[in-house]
């Protein structure tokens, strides 16, 4: 059906977790070539292991860069980027430097994200710009990316990176990620060039439709296996 391709499509194929191997990334890209999902996100190093494996697919190749906390210099990012774009990667993820934006340094924080979609324009990739809403809370904060990004034409804005893990008062760690209100928010406030991509927590098909309904256009996921069973099931098959 219409439906599940549209699904399949809206998916970024999360290979990021920190133990996954080699055998583990291939075993992922086998899942996203059967459902033909959008793209694999997946760690810099592993950027032409996945374009092997997806040769000749729809399926695109995204990286990540400056993941998950934001924390390397500009230079670096920079030098991440063109190494993946170099690597074959079709889109990338750019996570911006969380304390910059929460001290306010909003010149420091858009020269950045310029730099990176520029360089990622020129060697024609993508860019999803990752605000890390669990830390940047602030909805002036969220509202003021949003401008930057559309201002300096990035691609995406995108929610979370999945790993943005909260300390809590019991002492362990959690994260939120992706929430309806910021995605309604940050589709509001970016331009109609901008789309908007949501990670971290889309686990079901029901949260994937209600992020699609409120204004998302791609989400990341690491449950694309369960989602999409789950929309063959009830829409039939592709």
């Amino acid at each position: 059906m219409k439906i599940v391709k549209e699904l399949a499509k809206m998916i970024d194929h999360s290979i990021l977790h920190p133990t996954h191997t080699d055998d583990d990334l291939i075993k992922q890209c086998e899942v996203a070539l059967k459902y033909d999902v959008a793209s694999v996100c997946v760690k810099p190093y592993a950027v032409k292991l996945a374009i092997g494996k997806l040769k000749g697919s729809s399926v695109k190749v995204g990286c990540v860069i400056g993941f998950p906390h934001g924390n390397s210099s500009t230079a670096v990012k920079l030098f991440e980027a063109k190494q993946a774009c170099h690597d074959g990667a079709a889109e990338i993820d750019m996570v911006i430097n969380i304390g910059k934006a929460l001290g306010g340094d909003w010149d420091y924080v858009e020269s950045e994200i310029k730099a990176v979609t520029d360089i990622c324009h020129k060697n024609k990739a993508i860019v999803k710009v990752i605000f890390e809403t669990d830390f940047v809370t602030k909805t002036e904060d969220k509202i003021r990316l949003c401008e930057i990004c559309t201002r300096v034409g990035a691609d995406f804005v995108k929610t979370s990176t999945g790993y943005g893990f909260v300390k809590l008062s019991n002492g362990d760690y959690n994260y939120k990620g992706a929430t309806l209100a910021d995605v309604r928010l940050m589709r509001k406030h970016s331009g109609p060039s901008v789309q908007v991509k949501c990670a971290g927590g889309v686990r079901t098909l029901d949260d994937l439709l209600k992020m699609k309904e409120a204004g998302a256009t791609r989400s990341g996921a690491t449950a694309t296996e369960a989602i999409l069973s789950d929309a063959m099931k009830r829409f039939g098959e592709k």
